[in-house]
């Protein structure tokens, strides 16, 4: 960030905010004015809140205001003028009522629940004391954290909350910033899941692959199979890691200056960093002999009966609550009352991290109604051939993805719109549908408010600006190489 940039976002006073905000909500209504009273017309206008979004985190480093803002300016676009409250309020209780929404709010929240549990009843540190033994160097505490996401690879959401949770205490006796762990975590955690046959990923976009036509039905999961090989920015982001660990690709870009801060001042996290922290910088009461068996057995238990009920994480959440319950309780490590304390308390310090997410669907949902996506597709099919429309595909939903931050939104749709348009042009598919997942993950994985870059940033205890930031580089250096690859093989396969 320039210095001249720095000054803005520090003398961004209250009142500059506010009357940026009366002037954005007044250009918006000017705008809404002069375009067509149907969205799917917008054109080039649907970009607009995308563009602001951008334009506005990048100079305020505000993520909750930009995401707001945005979303409003939208729906004054699509003619919600005189109601804008309104509109916003039932698109929010829309987000709200989804199953998605819902499903993350449960899965999320006795997350946050299950790793407060572990802490109090001493598994995490029992763990942080035995892998201190065998992580004796900053190299190795950060290999082990990427082989530890890559064990955990059954859930993007379960690698990001565990993974971050359990190793940040052990690298940073290591020195090493925060953003280099978070970097690490968020980087095997949605690049392995989709590169993994027996992962939440796999299931849903198995579904989606029948769904639209591709793989007959019941066949879903032998098809996603069919692209794993063509992931290439999933198999790209996972082994970038312990290449830039071993310093076999140099740091460099906002990482390194994240670097310099720890070297110059002591400070492993970036400044606004335990807002989001899912710790909430306290430090729990410990049982007199910390068990190590605490930490694993629910993690255990988390994964199997995940697996057990067809992938499916919310009943890998309940089994896990109610195991720890029990043998808890039956070690004397707590009673009821204080696991319900705990729980609660676990469920409260997710409330951050959600509330991004929920903004993030909101303006998702606003972006679906003026066609953004829709339009960014649309607009490439006029340079698209059978050779270059992977390539194409990867890049043009890469950049919608990095705006809208929503990968599994994205791939409901964009997949209906690039199968039948692939299988029509004669694409080789397994191709073209690895473009469509691979720019998934992408975008998500840069994206300052995305799923993955909130619930990584929540569990590593670092605000989740300067953990896109950071990471930002080494995932597009993973991109560009995704994209030639894409490339390549568009022609080969023609």
């Amino acid at each position: 960030m320039t210095k001249a940039l720095k000054k803005e976002v520090a003398g961004f006073s209250p009142v500059r905010s506010l009357i940026a905000v009366l002037i954005v909500i007044g250009a918006a209504y000017l705008l809404s004015f002069m375009l067509p009273n149907d969205p799917e017309k917008f054109g080039v206008w649907a970009v607009v809140p995308a563009v602001f979004l951008i334009i506005y985190i990048f100079v305020t480093k505000r993520i909750l205001e930009s995401l707001v803002l945005a979303s409003v300016i939208g729906f004054i676009m699509i003619g919600s003028t005189g109601n804008i409250l309104m509109v916003f309020s039932d698109s929010l209780l829309g987000v709200m009522m989804s199953e998605d929404i819902a499903w993350l709010i449960i899965v999320c929240g006795l997350m946050g629940s299950i790793i407060t549990l572990i802490e109090r009843a001493g598994g995490a540190f029992a763990f942080a004391e035995w892998a201190a033994t065998k992580a004796k160097t900053r190299k190795s505490s950060l290999m082990w954290s990427w082989v530890l996401g890559v064990i955990i690879f059954i859930d993007d959401y379960l690698n990001s909350l565990t993974v971050g949770s359990c190793m940040a205490p052990l690298t940073d006796k290591h020195k090493v910033p925060r953003e280099f762990l978070a970097y690490v975590v968020d980087s095997t955690a949605a690049p392995l899941c989709v590169i993994i046959p027996i992962s939440t990923w796999a299931v849903f976009c198995g579904r989606l692959l029948e769904k639209n036509g591709w793989a007959t039905e019941g066949d879903g999961l032998l098809y996603f199979i069919k692209t794993i090989p063509f992931n290439f920015y999933g198999w790209l982001a996972a082994l970038i890691v312990p290449l830039v660990i071993l310093g076999i690709i140099p740091i460099f870009g906002p990482m390194k200056k994240a670097e310099k801060r720890v070297a110059e001042t002591g400070l492993l996290a970036p400044p606004g960093s335990d807002k989001i922290d899912i710790h909430g910088g306290v430090q729990m009461e410990l049982p007199d002999n910390p068990k190590m068996i605490n930490f694993f057995l629910p993690i255990i238990v988390l994964v199997a009966s995940t697996i057990f009920f067809d992938v499916d994480m919310q009943m890998g959440v309940l089994c896990t609550m109610v195991f720890m319950f029990v043998t808890y309780l039956a070690q004397k490590l707590m009673s009821a009352q204080e696991f319900a304390d705990i729980t609660i308390k676990g469920i409260q310090n997710m409330i951050l991290p959600l509330m991004l997410m929920v903004l993030a669907f909101v303006f998702a949902d606003v972006n679906d109604q003026i066609g953004f996506t829709r339009y960014c597709i649309e607009s490439a099919t006029a340079v698209m051939t059978p050779a270059l429309m992977p390539f194409i595909i990867f890049c043009v939903l890469a950049v919608t993805e990095f705006i809208t931050g929503t990968n599994w939104g994205m791939y409901v749709i964009a997949l209906p719109i690039v199968i039948p348009l692939g299988m029509e042009m004669g694409v080789y598919m397994p191709l073209a549908v690895s473009a469509v997942l691979s720019a998934g993950v992408f975008g998500s994985h840069i994206c300052f408010y995305s799923d993955a870059t909130v619930l990584t940033s929540a569990a590593t205890g670092c605000n989740n600006f300067d953990h896109a930031f950071t990471q930002m580089p080494f995932g597009i250096l993973g991109a560009v190489l995704s994209g030639l690859l894409f490339l390549i093989f568009g022609f080969i396969m023609a």
